[in-house]
């Protein structure tokens, strides 16, 4: 038997209704969701917030420049890329990944230039000179792996971002590879003991778009202390006694993009970064450990020298 008109009328109603009611329901449950966390977010300290906000941040991509001819270090340098010159078996820039990768950022983005093919090939060749695998030599089929990689669990974009470019240009080029909020930025020729959860805990305490890390090089001269004619105290190559120097190692919001250009010419720590700091966007976190950059054959030294006796920026158990 078919309902009328009216009775059809008043179904439709009541369904509305109840769409409706439903709907109400809901929106109540989310405004009551949206209420109760902002209550919790209120009742957490400001250092457990910068925590929080640090870990959602866990998948930012860290950038690093690596297209330098470094031409202080001719004698590794006019073989391979400063980035790929080795301490204590592995490249520099290994080291450095290693270093963000213990804190939980595996996700590289680099910045190729100068020779960057052969970074690009150490990397395609990483898991067959690292794993044991099965080459069936009359066939088309890949390697059989018979482990999987152990110890890096990295993603890495290789952007050729050209010859002559300057920092600046380089960063620039690579900007359609970062999507989120905010990346790390740093050298490939640094290393340092460097906590980088406290480094990005710090950059978003303060709210600014960038963070540079100042460190104290080591002086490349022995010390005196002086008593009249006498030697009180005597240290060898200490750290320099006044003021930081930019040691890399940077936490960037993704508005430096508009500070920067593409032109080859554009040098990251001149116009971008004085712009930054004269706008009063830039703060700088004093980092008190140790810091070291291969700048020239006898860092290259040094650094191995330090690998050999327990590197101080070895902060990865393998």
């Amino acid at each position: 038997m078919r309902a009328g008109p009216a009775r059809r009328r008043n179904c439709e109603r009541g369904l509305q209704a109840g769409q409706d009611c439903v709907r109400t329901r809901s929106e109540a449950a989310i405004h009551a969701s949206n209420k109760l966390r902002k209550k919790l977010n209120n009742c957490l300290g400001p250092e457990r917030r910068q925590q929080e906000m640090c870990q959602d941040n866990m998948k930012a991509k860290v950038v690093i420049l690596c297209g330098g001819m470094g031409t202080r270090l001719r004698e590794e340098t006019e073989y391979r890329p400063k980035p790929l010159v080795e301490i204590g078996g592995k490249p520099i820039l290994w080291h450095i990944m290693k270093i963000y990768s213990h804190y939980g950022f595996n996700d590289f983005v680099l910045c190729l230039g100068y020779k960057g093919y052969m970074i690009k090939e150490y990397f395609l060749n990483y898991r067959l000179n690292s794993s044991d695998f099965t080459l069936c030599l009359n066939a088309a089929a890949q390697p059989q792996f018979h482990s999987a990689n152990p110890h890096e669990d990295w993603t890495i974009t290789f952007a050729e971002t050209g010859l002559k470019a300057n920092t600046g240009a380089r960063v620039k080029r690579v900007e359609r590879y970062v999507e989120e909020d905010h990346f790390l930025l740093t050298y490939g020729d640094g290393v340092a003991d460097i906590d980088i959860r406290k480094l990005c805990e710090f950059h978003f305490r303060h709210g600014k778009v960038g963070t540079v890390t100042g460190v104290r090089p080591f002086s490349r001269y022995g010390e005196l202390t002086l008593s009249g004619p006498l030697v009180k105290q005597f240290n060898e190559k200490p750290p320099a006694p006044e003021g930081l120097i930019s040691g890399g190692f940077f936490v960037l919001h993704r508005r430096f993009f508009d500070y920067l250009s593409a032109d080859d010419n554009c040098v990251l720590e001149r116009e971008p970064l004085e712009r930054l700091a004269r706008e009063g966007e830039l703060v700088g976190y004093a980092h008190c450990g140790f810091w070291h950059c291969m700048d020239t054959y006898r860092d290259f030294l040094i650094l191995n020298d330090y690998w050999e006796k327990g590197a101080p920026w070895k902060v990865w158990e393998q």
